[in-house]
């Protein structure tokens, strides 16, 4: 199976399309970088919501000249996602540190991340901030993302375990307790007024919890709060809350930043019209950097097909470097004969894995992620979708290129809160600025047909009032009984320069077997599972799908006046209390990522991917 290195987009880009690039953007946090005519890097950045801040580049005014300079040198833009804020926080740096781009800001002392250091080597020992490992001898915890948060947890530690934070010479020096004692800060071991055994176990016990061993100081902070919100003292329950929030925070694990190791990690995306490959490359246990990839395969090709051809061809076909590990994200074919031949290559052994735990899943996860996004994101591209609406023109036998699709689905739980969505697509792409959600009242719950009637009604009554564009193709999802609504709807508004076609499950119900119901003769076709036409109306039907599915989740929520947990299959009251007891309240799970979801005792990894998904719909 061939594959291509990206071409360098810089000898046939001459500007960066950004309205096509943003369209396909995700709003999940990660890290985005630049480059320039040369494929050169000029800057790297991280965003909580990578669409929102990568946009904020291309507005109309307000920027700054540097800011200026910068846009008008881009050519193209890689992003890659990351689980939560903190793990961008933590690769943007690694990547900074490595690339050293222009136009960011690189500091002369070029400070290191930040640790929790513990001198345990002392009599009593002190536990302090320090920047950088191995400079004194003792116990480090870290690195972490944030100076900010690691001071506050020390702050929170001294009042939990009241271990001193106060330098050697102050200790040694001391005759009487210091104001720190008085306040409770300190039991002052300059004076002896604690034993030197106990005052080891706070010690002992403190870094267990930064070890993420022990979970007593947050039960106890976690009790603390429910018995303050019982006795109403919602202040005290507040500042407990922070507390929980703070030293979780101090406890979260980085995937982009580890102990030690070094491999390749790949992940594999493969949907019909499109496959992307992205490498994740880790060094001495840090994320310094990642490509992506789109090799030509046939359409038979599975994941494991491709990433067995990719990962022989990336390494043997050129001077690359091979580490002692490379880890995929599904099992490939002929393991044992890729393994020797990049083994005879290194001169030295080479493990292939797929089947990895703890650090080593968090970059198998954040690999295949990155392939999902690029591979949505290739699919939207504007030449790309272009091609697929010539090919549609093909396929139907219309006299033109289709310039607007319009697609309509009905989402509902048994007939309760149900929910119409109309999706647009132009030759750039989804227009979701012309999206529209319509809430189906006075019908038979759990009648399609009637809801089906009711949203194409309004949506076509407005646009003869002037209010938006007909499309020149009605995409409805579902058979001859759902076209035979839109039909209806269009004689009675007399729109008549319109086309509607239906995209029904086909006899095997499985994707790449869609029944075409040709809306003007009735007649029922497959296109070719490779087909890109097939591909534009699967994109938009599938987009149509999701759409209302998150506009009927709302409605229904809004409607039983619960929660957003309390949505989510599988998340009872139980479950509930406890991922509030554990993050301190409702924004603090809301901004978790899976991984520490899945932290919690009566959660698995399934059900946390579930809730993330639940509580962040349009990532």
């Amino acid at each position: 199976m061939p594959w291509v290195e990206p071409r360098n987009q810089a000898a046939f880009v001459t500007e960066f399309d950004s309205k096509a690039f943003l369209q396909g953007l995700t709003r999940r946090p990660g890290i985005y970088q630049m480059y320039g005519e040369a494929d050169d890097i000029l800057y790297v950045g991280k965003a909580k919501n990578l669409r929102n801040r990568v946009s904020s580049y291309f507005r109309s005014s307000g920027l700054s000249a540097k800011t200026q300079a910068l846009v008008a040198r881009i050519r193209r833009i890689e992003v890659t996602v990351t689980g939560s804020e903190t793990e961008a926080l933590l690769l943007e740096q690694n990547l900074i540190k490595q690339q050293r781009p222009p136009y960011n800001i690189l500091l002369r002392d070029d400070k290191s991340y930040p640790y929790i250091f513990v001198s345990d080597r002392d009599n009593y020992p002190a536990i302090r901030f320090l920047r950088g490992s191995g400079r004194k001898k003792g116990r480090y915890f870290g690195p972490y993302p944030s100076s900010g948060a690691v001071r506050e947890s020390l702050n929170l530690l001294q009042k939990i375990f009241r271990i001193r934070q106060c330098e050697d010479s102050f200790f040694r020096n001391r005759s009487r307790p210091c104001l720190q004692y008085q306040i409770k800060r300190c039991t002052a071991p300059c004076v002896d007024l604690i034993p030197e055994h106990e005052y080891r176990q706070d010690v002992n016990n403190a870094m267990l919890f930064l070890e993420g061993r022990s979970r007593d100081i947050l039960e106890s902070l976690a009790t603390e709060m429910d018995d303050a919100s019982q006795r109403l003292e919602f202040e005290r329950a507040a500042r407990l809350r922070d507390q929980i929030s703070v030293l979780r925070q101090v406890q979260e694990q980085q995937y982009v930043s580890g102990q030690a190791g070094d491999a390749d990690v790949f992940g594999c995306a493969v949907q019909p019209g499109g496959v992307s490959v992205h490498a994740l490359f880790v060094r001495d246990g840090r994320v310094i950097g990642s490509k992506a990839y789109h090799p030509r395969v046939s359409i038979e090709d599975s994941a494991e097909e491709v990433l067995a051809a990719f990962v022989a061809q990336y390494y043997l076909s050129g001077p690359r470097e091979i580490p002692p590990v490379v880890i995929t994200a599904v099992a490939i074919p002929d393991a044992e004969c890729v393994r020797e031949a990049l083994e005879h290559k290194r001169g030295r052994k080479v493990a292939i894995q797929h089947s990895v735990r703890a650090e080593r899943a968090g970059w198998q996860r954040l690999a295949q992620s990155n392939a999902e996004q690029q591979l949505s994101s290739y699919l939207a591209s504007k030449q790309n979708v272009y091609n697929r609406f010539l090919s549609l023109q093909e396929a139907l036998s219309l006299d033109y290129v289709p310039a607007r699709l319009e697609c309509f689905d009905i989402s509902h739980s048994s007939g309760e809160a149900t929910v119409a969505s109309c999706v647009v697509f132009d030759r750039e792409g989804p227009k979701k600025s012309d999206y529209r959600r319509f809430n189906i009242e006075g019908i038979t719950p759990g009648d399609d047909y009637a809801a089906m009637h009711q949203a194409l009604t309004r949506r076509y009554t407005r646009v003869k009032k002037g209010e938006g564009a007909l499309p020149d193709l009605l995409v409805i999802d579902g058979g001859k009984g759902q076209v035979a609504q839109a039909l209806a709807v269009l004689e009675e508004l007399q729109i008549t320069e319109v086309t509607v076609i239906g995209v029904a499950k086909g006899p095997t119900r499985k994707a790449g077997f869609e029944m075409l119901v040709m809306g003007n003769t009735g007649e029922e076709s497959i296109l070719a599972s490779d087909s890109p036409a097939l591909h534009l109306l699967q994109h938009i039907r599938d987009e149509s799908h999701r759409f209302a599915i998150a506009g009927h989740r709302a409605q229904r929520g809004k409607a039983r006046r619960k929660s957003k947990l309390e949505e989510i299959p599988g998340v009872g009251p139980k479950r509930r209390r406890e991922l509030l007891r554990h993050f301190g309240g409702f924004a603090e799970v809301e901004r978790a990522s899976i991984e520490e979801i899945a932290k919690v005792s009566s959660i698995s990894r399934t059900l946390a991917q579930e809730i993330y998904a639940a509580l962040h719909p349009e990532s």
